[in-house]
């Protein structure tokens, strides 16, 4: 028996399949998102070109050393940058020890415990206090944590704490450690929305199915939902340590801005960013312009640095997950 054969409509060849596509709705579309996604990258490679730049006179004055330097004298243009780098680094760290257990365990609360009308209204709240304008948090630091801290720091000191080096030395209120609370308040809202909504994004039938073979609540949450969810709430940390890192002014205001490094927390410390909103509209000199500009530039490049460590580390978890 015979069979008809449908012939087959030319498809356009070079050129016109081009023009084709490109006249297209979905060609408008993807390169409209393709434009949207080149123009962060041009955006982020002419940031560190301006940075690279502006700060040449910083950079060819103190090489490498002005990394390893701790010596900030504006008036006889000596400048380090290692008090800084450490008190930045130190106050995140700080910051995400405390926000880290306190943000994943609201997390958990509210997506996995709560009742629902209680954790849209908890999670609504908690969304607005991470719109709160960090000049906020600063002046709470001031007027309510460093008179709180004042209080409880010489009891726990008193306790046995005083013994550890880290928390050796006088307490003035402003430090290293005030700066660190003020912070983690600052960043929990971050890893308690993130973190609530990578919960809920488990399936359902995990849940379902550790229930049936007799898990309680718990453990099911625990043993089957959070190790789903680990990536994303990992995510939600490093978000909130770069949030962490490039914090200005509630830091400025409980951190001492003093350019030391000592090895108690209870110490006035000083952060990158601090530095550069209190210097930069009185600098004096072009080198100091270009010290600050070159201090950006290296808050720049530490943030890239952590997080994409970060990045690396949340694949080797994910790895080792898989292969188990």
């Amino acid at each position: 028996m015979a069979t008809a054969t449908i012939p087959r409509t030319a498809r356009p060849q070079g050129r016109a399949s081009f023009v084709n596509w490109f006249s297209s709705a979905d060609g408008w579309a993807q390169a409209l998102v393709f434009l949207c996604a080149t123009a962060i990258l041009a955006i982020t490679g002419l940031l560190v070109w301006e940075l690279w730049t502006k700060s040449q006179l910083s950079r060819a004055q103190f090489g490498f050393s002005f990394l390893t330097g701790s010596d900030w004298d504006p008036v006889n243009l000596k400048f380090g940058a290692l008090p800084f780098i450490f008190g930045t680094v130190v106050t995140s760290a700080i910051a995400l020890v405390i926000a880290v257990p306190f943000g994943v365990g609201a997390a958990i609360f509210l997506a996995e415990l709560a009742p629902p009308k209680l954790s849209d209204a908890m999670t609504f709240l908690i969304e607005l206090l991470a719109a709160v304008p960090s000049v906020i948090f600063g002046l709470i630091g001031i007027f309510v944590l460093v008179p709180i801290l004042n209080q409880v720091v010489p009891v726990l000191k008193e306790g046995g704490l005083g013994m550890l080096p880290i928390f050796s030395g006088p307490f003035y209120g402003v430090s290293l450690l005030s700066a660190g609370v003020v912070l983690s308040v600052m960043v929990a809202p971050y890893i308690i929305s993130v973190s609530r909504e990578v919960l809920l994004a488990v399936p359902r039938d995990l849940r379902e199915a550790a229930l049936a073979l007799g898990a309680t609540r718990w453990e099911t949450t625990w043993d089957v939902v959070v190790p789903g969810a680990k990536r994303g709430i990992m995510g939600s940390v490093f978000l909130a340590l770069a949030r962490a890192l490039g914090e200005t002014m509630a830091v400025t205001m409980v951190v001492g801005n003093t350019p030391k490094i000592a090895a108690s927390l209870l110490a006035p410390g000083y952060s990158i960013a601090s530095v550069i909103a209190n210097e930069f509209a009185e600098a004096t000199s072009g080198m100091q312009i270009s010290v600050l500009i070159e201090l950006g530039l290296v808050l720049f490049a530490l943030t890239i640095v952590l997080n994409g460590a970060a990045r690396l580390l949340i694949l080797a978890t994910g790895g080792k997950v898989k292969a188990s």
